[in-house]
């Protein structure tokens, strides 16, 4: 397990490229004030121990050397001793749906969007739950195995896009279906099923596969995105909407009813997302009710330090600067090395 002690000091790599682009500037004046003198090829010849390309190494050895620092200040650590430990909670599998249809923005800035907000939201008030998302159009993927890794979580959950799935469609059986075999099979604390979609173009029987979820002790909370209305499906950042083969604007809408009957045979709630939080409370009030018990979690307990290959490097290349002078050495004229 790799991570930064100190993960902030990161942003001082923003000055890289400010560095690179003040280089680039430099340099360009540098060549206009030479052009004021004379002809640069002539110049050339009356400085002849005048090297351009030992300033660009020296340039190069200075920012990775730079680099080098930052990433000892920021600590890197890799885990050293896997421990398992016992944690009160419980065991949620989000199942978010992916189609084309989620792009549709009647909830801002659009459905998927905003699902990926409340989840990130639901899992900072996570502590020692375990949690584990499933993709799903026509067909469901797990995207992240049950876990306590909440950083990894939301990695994978900033990642998430319609591409991702090929085809199109909402299996929200196969979701369920999928979810229910991604829990820790040995654990006895109480564990749901969060299902985040706008139900449309549903292929399979939902109904029946929450209803098996139910039965083995799994709630299936029901988040329905979009407006019963419909919306246009935007496919670009010009105003153009996605069309059917006859051209009209294909409108997307959101399935309230079935949702509501997958919620009610899953045994848990059913919510519609809008603009605020509502829907954001519900689940959280939904989850606060579990009974939570304890959870076998791996975790890294000690870290050793890994910072001094980074810091070898970067002395190596500032040695390296120090020795490349910026002019060629008069003895070794006729070497070409920089030339």
């Amino acid at each position: 397990m790799f991570r930064f002690a100190h993960p902030e000091f990161l942003y001082l790599l923003f000055v890289l490229p400010a560095l690179l682009v003040f280089y680039v500037y430099t340099r360009r004046l540098r060549r206009k004030a030479l052009k004021r003198y004379g002809n640069p090829e002539l110049l050339a010849e009356l400085m002849p121990e005048v090297s351009s390309k030992r300033h660009h190494l020296k340039f190069w050895l200075l920012f990775g050397a730079i680099a080098m620092v930052i990433i000892v200040i920021a600590g890197p650590q890799f885990g050293s001793k896997l421990e398992t430990v016992k944690r009160q909670g419980v065991e949620i599998m989000v199942c978010l749906d992916v189609s084309n249809s989620m792009l549709a923005e009647d909830v801002q800035p659009n459905r998927l969007a905003k699902a990926k907000q409340m989840l990130s939201r639901l899992t900072d008030d996570f502590t020692n739950d375990k949690l584990g998302l499933i993709v799903f159009a026509g067909d469901a993927f797990t995207q992240l195995p049950i876990t306590s890794d909440y950083v990894s979580a939301k990695m994978f959950l900033s990642s998430i896009n319609p591409s991702m799935v090929s085809t199109q469609g909402t299996a929200i059986g196969a979701a369920i279906n999928l979810a229910m075999r991604s829990f820790t099979p040995s654990e006895t604390s109480d564990k749901a099923i969060i299902l985040i979609t706008d139900g449309e173009n549903h292929e399979d029987n939902a109904v029946e596969a929450a209803a098996a979820a139910a039965e083995k002790g799994i709630h299936v909370n029901i988040i329905g995105m979009g407006d019963p209305k419909g919306s246009p499906i935007p496919i670009d950042e010009n105003s153009n909407y996605m069309k059917d083969r006859e051209g009209n604007v294909v409108i997307t809408k959101l399935n309230e009813q079935m949702c509501q009957e997958i919620a009610a045979a899953g045994h848990g709630i059913y919510a519609r997302a809008d603009n605020t939080n509502s829907a954001l409370r519900a689940l959280q009030k939904e989850i606060e009710k579990m009974n939570k018990s304890e959870l076998d979690s791996k975790v890294y307990s000690e870290y050793d330090e890994r910072f001094q290959t980074f810091a070898w490097m970067a002395l190596i290349l500032l040695i390296a600067d120090f020795m490349t002078l910026d002019r060629k050495n008069r003895i070794f004229r006729k070497v070409k090395l920089f030339s």
